[in-house]
C-alpha cells in the first residue's frame, strides 16, 4: 500500500507503486493534462517515474515556476536534437535553462549564421509535431562515456567520465536523441507547445574558461503559451527603446569608453540629474536622523584583513603600492564606518547611530559583465551604517523598510518585494552567530508586516540580507536596496559601546543601501521613465524656443522668469522653424517647452507645448511660471 499526501492535505491510497501521471488522472482529466512533472517528498521527478513508498505528492503544472523552467530545459533539448538532424557531426556540450529561457553550446567547425535560427526553429516545431516520448535511462558512467566517444562527442564524453565512478548516470532519450541530463523532463516532446523562439548567437568558452576551445550558443526563450510569449517579446522591443546607454547618448547624459572600462563620464545634463538624485537621497537621509560622513579612498591592506575582506573580496579589489605599504581601492564602505564609531566612547545612549556616505567605490568586474551604468567598475553607493542594540533590530528595521517605501514611491516605483537571502557557503562567523542574525532580521522583517520570499545561500559573507527588488515599467525585476545584519564585522574590528550597566558590549551592524549605487539607479530611471523624466528630475525642464528672431528679448525674459523660479531652462534662438525646433527638443526628452512669437511678446503670454502631447495652452507668463514651480519642486515639498 502507497498513501499519497496532496498538498491540500488529503490522502489517496494505491495497492502498489504508482506515478505521478496516474496521480493526475485521478484527480481530474483537466489536471491530467496540464501536468508537467511531480514533485515528490520536496523533489521533482518524472510523471511516468514510480512512487514506491508513501509521500507527499505534488503535480506541477506550467503555472508554476517549476514548470516553467522544465518547458525551458526542454526547449534546449528539441532545440539540440533539431540541430544536429540538420547540420550532423554537430557535437552538443551543455544546454541549462535561464531566466526567460534556455541555451545550449554547440562545438562546430562551420560558423552558425542568423539565418539558421529560422531553419532550426522550424525543425523544433516539427520535432514537437512528432510528438515523441521522453524517457528516463539509467547507465553505467563508463559505458555511457564509450557510447558518446564512440559517435564523436568528446566534450560528453569528458562530463561523463567527471561523473564519479560508482555514480549512475541518467540519460533522457526523445527518438532516437538522448543525451545525458539529471531531468527531469517533459512526458513527451508534444507537450513542449511552440511558444519558443531562438533569440541569438553567441561564443562561450568550453567550461567557461578562455584556455579552452571557444563553443557557439545558441540562446532561446520558451513560455507556457504565445500569450507569454509574445508579451516577453513585446517587452524586449519596449526594453531596447529603452536602452540607457542610447538614451544616455541622444540625450547628452554621460557616455561610456575603453579608456576608462567600467567607468561614466557625465555630461553637464547628466550630471544635473545625477546631482539631483543625491540630493534628494540626502535630504531625505538627514530628515531621518543620519549623519553624512567621508572616507578614505585608499585603505591599507591591514584593516582589509581584520574585517576579513582580504580573504573574501580580495580578488574584487584594486591593489596599489607605495612606500612599501600595499593599499587598497576601496570596495565598500563598511570598514571605515567602524573606524569612525571606535573614535572616542560610544555609550548606548548614542545608539542606534545611523552613519551615512555617497562612497565612491571601485571594484575589479569582469570587462566582459560591464554593461553601461548597470554594471561598472567607478561607483557611488547610497551606504549607510547603523550601529544598534540587538533589541534596536526589529525597530530600526522597520523604520528602514518604510523610509526605502516612501523613496521608491517618490521615484516613480509603487510596489517591490523582498527575497530573504541566508548563510552563503563563504562566509566568516560561526553558525551559533549566523543561527541569531538569521533570526533576528527575519523577525525584524515579520514584525514589520513585510512578507518575503527565500533566497538560499546568497547571503554577504558576514549576515543574512534582505534584497529589495523592484518592477519597472515594463515589467523587468531590478534588484536595488538591502539590509544585512551584522554581528561578525563589529567582533573583527573591536567596535562597543558602554551599556546601561556600565560594561563594554558589542553593537549590531545594519548595512543598508536604498538605490544600491548612483549609477546603476540613474541607468534604471532612464529605462523606467524612456528618458521621459518627471518635471522635478528632468536635467532640462524647460526650453523656450521661439518663433521668429522678433521674440528673442521676450524669450529671454521668460528663460529668466522661470530661472528665478529655480526652474532649469535653456533658450532655443535659432534661425530655424518652431516645428523643427519642438520636433527636437522633444526627441531630447525636454518636458515643457514654451514656445514664443510676437503676438506672445506683445501680450506676455506663451504657448505651453507638454511632451508628448500634441496640443498646447495659452498661459500668462506669471501663470505658467507659477505652474511649473509647483510642479518641479518635487516630493521633497509635498514633504
Amino acid at each position: 500500500m502507497v498513501t499519497i499526501t496532496l498538498p491540500d492535505g488529503s490522502r489517496r491510497d494505491y495497492e502498489s507503486v504508482v506515478s505521478g501521471a496516474t496521480i493526475a488522472a485521478d484527480i481530474g482529466p483537466g489536471l491530467a493534462k496540464a501536468a508537467l512533472a511531480v514533485r515528490v517528498n520536496g523533489d521533482l521527478w518524472d510523471l511516468s517515474r514510480d512512487i514506491e513508498a508513501d509521500a507527499g505528492v505534488a503535480i506541477v503544472t506550467a503555472k508554476d515556476a517549476e514548470g516553467l523552467e522544465l518547458l525551458r530545459h526542454d526547449a534546449a533539448h528539441v532545440m539540440a536534437q533539431a540541430v544536429q538532424e540538420l547540420y550532423p557531426g554537430t557535437q552538443v556540450t551543455i544546454g541549462p535553462a535561464i531566466e526567460n529561457g534556455f541555451y545550449y553550446d554547440f562545438a562546430r567547425n562551420e560558423p552558425f549564421v542568423p539565418e539558421d535560427l529560422a531553419r532550426i526553429e522550424a525543425r523544433m516545431a516539427e520535432i514537437v509535431d512528432r510528438d515523441l516520448p521522453i524517457t528516463r535511462e539509467v547507465w553505467d558512467r563508463d559505458e555511457l562515456a564509450r557510447v558518446f566517444e564512440g559517435m564523436g562527442e568528446i566534450y560528453k564524453a569528458e562530463l561523463i567520465r567527471d561523473i564519479p565512478a560508482d555514480e549512475p548516470v541518467t540519460v533522457y532519450r526523445q527518438g532516437d536523441w538522448f543525451d545525458m541530463c539529471r531531468g527531469p523532463h517533459l512526458p513527451s516532446t508534444g507537450r513542449l507547445g511552440k511558444a519558443f523562439k531562438l533569440m541569438k548567437l553567441a561564443g562561450a568558452y568550453w567550461r567557461g574558461d578562455a584556455r579552452n576551445a571557444m563553443l557557439q550558443r545558441i540562446y532561446g526563450t520558451a513560455w507556457a503559451d504565445d500569450k507569454q510569449l509574445n508579451a516577453y517579446l513585446h517587452m524586449l522591443e519596449e526594453a531596447e527603446k529603452r536602452d540607457h546607454r542610447r538614451l544616455g547618448r541622444e540625450m547628452e547624459l554621460f557616455h561610456l569608453q575603453e579608456e576608462a572600462p567600467g567607468a561614466a563620464f557625465w555630461h553637464p545634463k547628466g550630471w544635473t540629474l545625477y546631482r539631483t538624485v543625491q540630493g534628494y537621497m540626502r535630504a531625505r537621509l538627514e530628515k531621518a536622523g543620519y549623519v553624512e560622513v567621508n572616507t578614505p579612498q585608499l585603505v591599507d591592506r591591514g584593516l582589509w584583513e581584520a574585517s576579513g575582506h582580504w580573504e573574501k573580496f580580495r580578488e574584487h579589489m584594486f591593489i596599489s603600492e607605495a612606500e612599501d605599504k600595499v593599499l587598497a581601492v576601496k570596495p565598500m564602505n563598511c570598514p571605515c564606518h567602524v573606524q569612525i564609531f571606535n573614535q572616542g566612547i560610544k555609550s548606548y545612549r548614542d545608539l542606534p547611530l545611523r552613519i551615512a556616505e555617497f562612497g565612491s567605490c571601485h571594484r575589479n568586474e569582469p570587462s566582459g559583465a560591464l554593461h553601461g551604468l548597470m554594471r561598472v567598475r567607478a561607483f557611488v553607493q547610497d551606504d549607510a551604517h547603523i550601529f544598534c542594540t540587538e533589541e534596536q533590530i526589529e525597530s530600526e528595521t522597520g523604520v528602514f523598510i518604510a523610509l526605502l517605501d516612501s523613496i521608491y514611491k517618490d521615484l516613480g516605483f509603487e510596489s517591490f518585494t523582498v527575497k530573504f537571502s541566508d548563510r552563503p557557503e563563504k562566509r566568516a562567523g560561526s553558525d551559533e552567530t549566523w543561527d541569531k542574525a538569521e533570526k533576528a532580521l527575519r523577525d525584524a522583517t515579520l514584525a514589520a508586516g513585510v512578507e518575503m520570499t527565500l533566497n538560499p545561500g546568497e547571503g554577504a559573507f558576514y549576515g543574512p540580507k534582505l534584497e529589495f527588488v523592484l518592477r519597472d515599467a515594463i515589467g523587468r525585476d531590478w534588484q536595488c536596496g538591502t539590509l544585512q545584519v551584522d554581528f561578525v564585522l563589529p567582533e573583527r574590528l573591536d567596535a562597543n559601546y558602554v551599556g546601561e550597566d556600565g560594561e563594554k558590549h558589542r553593537p549590531v551592524m545594519l548595512h543598508r543601501a536604498i538605490l544600491g549605487s548612483f549609477e546603476r539607479f540613474i541607468g534604471i530611471l532612464i529605462e523606467n521613465y524612456a528618458g521621459r523624466f518627471p518635471l522635478w528630475l528632468a536635467p532640462v525642464q524647460a526650453v523656450v524656443a521661439t518663433i521668429t528672431s522678433d521674440a528673442d528679448p521676450y524669450a529671454r525674459q521668460v528663460a529668466d522668469a522661470l530661472a528665478a523660479a529655480g526652474l532649469k531652462a535653456e533658450v532655443d534662438l535659432r534661425n530655424e522653424k518652431i516645428n523643427y525646433k519642438v520636433r527636437e527638443h522633444s526627441m531630447a526628452k525636454v518636458p515643457v517647452i514654451l514656445v514664443v512669437g510676437k503676438r506672445e511678446a506683445d501680450e506676455g503670454t506663451v504657448a505651453l507645448r507638454r511632451l508628448g502631447g500634441k496640443a498646447q495652452e495659452i498661459l500668462a507668463l506669471d501663470e505658467a511660471v507659477a505652474r511649473l514651480r509647483g510642479e518641479a519642486a518635487g516630493p521633497l515639498a509635498a514633504a
